[in-house]
């Protein structure tokens, strides 16, 4: 199958499909007559993995050592099981700076739902940002000073 049929049958876009393959995720086989790259069932299947490997959070990088160590015939189960590991403490502390940003975005809107808008007089830019609280720098024992 050509690379808009691969594409197709796993709901990606070409471009995708030409993007694993020049990262060396697929190997199509070029078909002599007119160099198309054509992919079969394992490309297939293969694709369908790659996509499965990314909704978990898996980088390009790490799903090509996942597939370098199965296609050498060795598991890559611990090298995924670790990988995720690693990586869920860093999610949810991604997700707690996101819910703090969040907390902070509604102060200030809820802050400055009555100011009115402000023109540059060369003191200010934006009265509404510069109305918000400085950050506290916070020292690497987590303590903030200020």
């Amino acid at each position: 199958m050509k690379v808009s049929d691969l594409a197709r049958a796993t709901g990606v876009t070409a471009e995708t499909v030409r993007h694993y393959t020049r990262e060396g995720l697929l190997s199509p086989r070029r078909d002599p007559g007119n160099g198309y790259q054509l992919y079969d069932q394992d490309d297939l299947q293969r694709l369908r993995f790659i996509q499965r490997a990314r909704t978990l959070g898996f980088s390009v990088k790490e799903v090509a050592d996942i597939l370098a160590h199965a296609d050498h015939g060795d598991s890559p189960c611990p090298m995924v099981r670790d990988l995720l590991a690693s990586r869920l403490p860093q999610i949810r502390a991604q997700i707690a700076e996101l819910q703090a940003l969040a907390a902070r975005m509604e102060q200030a809107l809820a802050s400055w739902s009555d100011m009115p808008d402000g023109i540059p007089d060369g003191h200010s830019l934006c009265r509404l940002i510069e109305s918000f609280p400085e950050p506290m720098e916070t020292r690497q024992d987590g303590k903030e000073v200020g």
